[in-house]
């Protein structure tokens, strides 16, 4: 049967984490990978001290203010030009345009105007936009549809170009940079933010993608991205509640600076980024930093760059990794929880949860290593769950089977006790230390002679069940009913250390209770029936004999049962014998007087049996009084 639990148990636990694995690399997308998603944000997001934003990156906003004193969008480009030139002249590190050229403009001197920028600053990035399809064939890719570079009027260079997408995870948050996208030709074109990194850091730190090795570098450091070429990346600033609030990247309007109230060499040595900062603009996404304060587009490239130049930025597991995480959770609970029932389960399980948890911070914060939450601590969850479930119903079966087998012998409370202790209830036997008790009525036969078969029945049931209450009573095993009498052990199932005592003083109380039984026998029928007990105490083979498919009987086998029944045959009406290994025992504790050696079958020598008349006073066994304040209570 523990063979068969195991068995169930580990079929259990390859289910449990087949279906979480399957579930956690179904896509992207649904509650739980939302819910691992918000999670990672509660633990990736910085603390204020982390979160200065590098001086050298700076922002010139394209504002409400630059909106009403330039016009409405689009803008001429010439006036890109001209910031552009400005800055390039006072000695900015380089120049990014976040707005859109990908058509010729209106006007085709401003163009050819912006062109001789381009060429006469080769540190000005301009955006390429990737147009995705609809549908893609695998949640973990991306296929292009179609990109949009800039208009060819303008004169970009292959250097000059980077893309701008920022990838919106399901619930519309912005959370990895996109390090770089292949085109529809297979060249791999760095992200915005890869390219303005890139004039921060020196030679050695240099970001770009290895064609041969098919992967990103820093320096000589590859970049743990995933199949998208995403890489998790920190957040410096926090999301403006007002657009006049100074809580991120040095920040400046675009006519601010085009018309000279901002000086152009404020920007010298800086990376800038230009570009929309007006909720008309449409160009806001919501972070991990808020779930409803949005940033700019232009601000999360900023953030980008400078995780990029810290070399802030985590790995995170891959399937194999996640299916180990599942694999492990799962075999660690069903080992915990096949050993633990009831509230030390969730203890137990609190306990696994904070380590786990502990860990997953730990790694990402001493080794930038996001490891997969919610589907591992699932797993979990669900053998919680499937253990508890699994232990009740164990529990009721189990109860059920020994309360089949014991219930006609034992008292309700010898039944839960054996349940409480979770030995198995199984067929054979053991050798234990007991006491058996042989009850037999004396004068039954002629009883049986004078009375009708209905009115024999009648007293022998009532004799009976003065045997049965007496043996419950001292939580004593009723093993069978032998025609007129009875067969009772003390100290098994459950153990009892003073099972002499109970023996012995089951024994009176049948006597006890039979008087008036006996005084109305004699005067109705004129035959004092009256009970004979031999009692032996010792070691005996006890367990369940009998047949798994029809029936078990618990009882005692043994020369110790035998000698008590011998003593049993010997007893005369009234009488209690007792062995004298039992009288060893009870010393003491009750009246007694030496009936001498008798011989009995089975034996080559006479048996020393002894005959107890009563309780000893004052009684001081501290069994008895243990016994007597259970059955009080």
């Amino acid at each position: 049967m523990r063979r068969r639990k195991w068995i169930v148990t580990a079929f259990a636990g390859v289910l449990i984490g087949l279906f979480w694995s399957f579930l956690s690399q179904l896509g992207t997308g649904g509650t739980l990978n939302q819910l691992e998603s918000v999670l990672q944000d509660k633990v990736t997001k910085q603390s204020d001290a982390e979160r200065a934003p590098n001086v050298n990156i700076k922002l010139i906003k394209i504002d409400q203010a630059s909106l009403d004193g330039l016009g409405q969008f689009p803008w001429d480009r010439g006036l890109y030009a001209q910031l552009i030139g400005m800055l390039g002249d006072a000695g900015a590190k380089a120049v990014a345009l976040d707005v859109v050229l990908a058509e010729p403009g209106s006007d085709p001197g401003s163009d050819a105007l912006m062109a001789e920028t381009m060429k006469k600053y080769p540190n000005v990035i301009l955006p390429v936009v990737f147009n995705f399809k609809a549908k893609q064939d695998n949640a973990g890719e991306l296929k292009t549809e179609s990109v949009s570079y800039p208009a060819g009027t303008i004169g970009a260079g292959p250097g000059q170009i980077g893309h701008i997408n920022v990838l919106q995870d399901n619930d519309g948050t912005v959370r990895k940079l996109t390090v770089g996208l292949k085109d529809n030709d297979g060249a791999m074109i760095p992200a915005f933010s890869v390219k303005l990194a890139n004039y921060l850091l020196d030679a050695s730190h240099q970001i770009a993608w290895n064609a041969d090795k098919n992967g990103w570098y820093r320096g000589d450091k590859r970049l743990p991205v995933d199949a998208r070429n995403q890489l998790g990346t920190q957040f410096y600033t926090e999301p403006r509640e007002e657009m006049s609030a100074d809580t991120g990247y040095d920040s400046q309007s675009f006519i601010d600076v085009l018309t000279g109230n901002v000086p152009a060499d404020y920007y010298q040595g800086d990376v800038v980024l230009i570009g929309p900062f007006a909720p008309g603009l449409q160009d806001e996404y919501l972070t991990p930093l808020s779930p409803t304060l949005k940033m700019y587009g232009v601000e999360i490239h900023a953030n980008m760059i400078q995780s990029l130049v810290a070399g802030k930025f985590f790995t995170e597991s891959g399937p194999s990794v996640n299916y180990g995480l599942i694999a492990l959770l799962t075999l660690l609970s069903l080992l915990v929880f096949s050993r633990v029932t009831g509230y030390k389960s969730f203890i137990a399980y609190a306990a696994l949860a904070a380590a786990y948890t502990v860990t997953w911070i730990e790694l990402y914060q001493l080794k930038s290593v996001m490891i997969m939450f919610t589907y591992p601590f699932l797993a979990m969850t669900t053998v919680l769950i499937w253990s508890v479930v699994q232990h009740y119903v164990t529990e009721r079966r189990e109860r059920g089977r020994v309360t089949n087998i014991f219930g006609r012998f034992v008292p309700r409370t010898v039944v839960d006790e054996m349940l409480a202790s979770g030995e198995e209830v199984k067929v054979g036997g053991q050798r234990r230390d007991i006491s058996v008790v042989f009850v037999d009525i004396r004068g039954f036969t002629p009883m049986s002679e004078r009375l009708e078969p209905e009115q024999v029945i009648q007293v022998l049931n009532e004799y009976l069940d003065i045997c049965t209450k007496a043996v419950f009573k001292y939580n004593g095993t009723l093993d069978k009913f032998i025609g007129d009498g009875v067969m009772a052990i003390f100290g098994a199932p459950i153990s009892q250390p003073n099972h002499p005592e109970l023996a012995v003083l089951a024994a009176l109380e049948m006597k006890r209770q039979s008087a008036e039984l006996e005084e109305r026998c004699l005067r109705e029928i004129g035959v004092p029936v009256r009970f004979g007990v031999g009692i032996n105490s010792g070691p005996a083979v006890v367990g369940n004999i009998g047949s798994q498919m029809l029936r078990l009987d618990y009882t005692a086998i043994g020369d110790t049962v035998n000698l008590a029944a011998r003593l049993e045959s010997n007893a005369r009406p009234g009488q209690i014998l007792i062995s004298e290994e039992t009288l060893n025992r009870v010393s003491g504790q009750f009246e007694t007087a030496f009936i001498g050696d008798i011989k009995v079958k089975g034996k080559e020598r006479p048996v020393p049996v002894t005959e107890v008349h009563g309780q000893a006073e004052p009684t001081s066994s501290s069994g008895i009084r243990e016994l007597e304040g259970r059955e009080g209570a």
